[in-house]
């Protein structure tokens, strides 16, 4: 005899109600299994391709796209690797827009461009300024045009123990090397994103992938460049839009030798030796033209961390502790 209970007066019975004997209820369990089973079966599917392909394209990158007539901003070009990017891609026929702090260092290098018979355009900017950044902004567009390529490359790196910085050491530090980045992409994104054709440049560092001593708020802002950086990826790629057809590219640098690095200290200079800005350079607009998301510099630094990052965390230390390099106090 199936056992009933009694509420609010009514007799229900329990069997009737179980759900072992609920067709609809059992049909809907199957067809929620069923459906579930194949989506990580595509799941799974998809990302197998996905790394095939990637593994495809590892061995056969893609052919460089051309940046011609392509505007590039970059901001601190009066010296080091920003100066080097506004020679490199102006004489790949991109019409430079120069902007640096520094009035002179950065008409410096306008004239270089300039004498190599490329095009490029001087601004004043201080990126810690946000009016300042939006007022350039509206001048580029009405001056020159569009802005289709946006390197953030402009930074400091004060090198001391953390209890030995200022605060406004860490504030400069913050502002130029981090803010700065969201007030640029505020300014150039959304024309980008109209058009749907752009690409933004991140400088980061090696220092934004793993910690080093004396660099406690620098690293800070390098770890913050490159999860920035994977978020405005997220962003328009989830967006119901098509914006496909803007790129982001993070750049890793372990040492170059751009003046900012004061006393830099390598145990096996032939394996981690100091790059110089043009050879930096050189790798940051193969990234550029063929699209990558992220490369450090040297390459080899991006797979070695890759792997180590599966083991625990005392085994890279290990390898860390060999290779005993880094930066030394200013």
């Amino acid at each position: 005899m199936a056992t009933s209970i009694q509420k609010n007066g009514d007799s229900q019975n329990i069997l009737a109600k179980a759900p072992w004997t609920d067709e609809q209820g059992i049909g809907m369990k199957i067809y929620e299994g069923v459906v579930v089973t194949l989506e990580v079966i595509v799941l799974i599917i998809k990302m197998y391709a996905t790394w095939f392909y990637r593994m495809y394209k590892f061995f056969v990158p893609n052919e460089p796209k051309s940046v011609k007539g392509e505007i590039v901003l970059i901001t601190g070009a009066g010296h080091g690797m920003g100066r080097e990017m506004a020679l490199s891609f102006a004489k790949l026929g991109s019409i430079v827009v120069c902007v640096d702090i520094n009035p002179t260092s950065n008409e410096e290098t306008v004239n270089m461009v300039k004498e190599n018979k490329g095009q490029a355009h001087s601004y004043l900017c201080d990126v810690t300024n946000r009016s300042a950044i939006n007022e350039m902004a509206e001048k580029i567009r009405k001056e020159v045009g569009e802005v289709s390529i946006l390197v953030n490359n402009a930074g400091i790196m004060p090198c001391k123990p953390l209890l030995k910085q200022t605060e406004k050491e860490i504030r400069a530090t913050f502002e130029v090397n981090c803010l700065a980045h969201i007030w640029l992409f505020q300014a150039f994104l959304p024309s980008m994103m109209e058009r749907n054709h752009g690409h933004i440049v991140a400088m980061s560092s090696m220092a934004g992938v793993l910690g080093l001593r004396n660099l406690v708020p620098y690293c800070g802002t390098k770890f913050a460049v490159r999860g920035m950086m994977e978020a405005v990826y997220e962003e328009l790629r989830e967006d119901p839009r098509d914006f496909s057809g803007i790129k982001l590219t993070c750049i890793c640098p372990y040492i170059v030798d751009t003046g900012l690095c004061k006393n830099p200290k390598i145990k096996f200079p032939t394996l981690m030796k100091i790059l110089s800005p043009k050879e930096a350079v050189q790798d940051i607009i193969d990234a550029v033209r063929r699209e990558y998301n992220e490369i450090t510099i040297p390459s080899s630094l991006y797979y070695t961390n890759q792997f180590l990052r599966m083991f625990p965390r005392e085994v890279p230390l290990h390898f860390k502790d060999f290779l005993d390099s880094g930066l030394e106090a200013d």
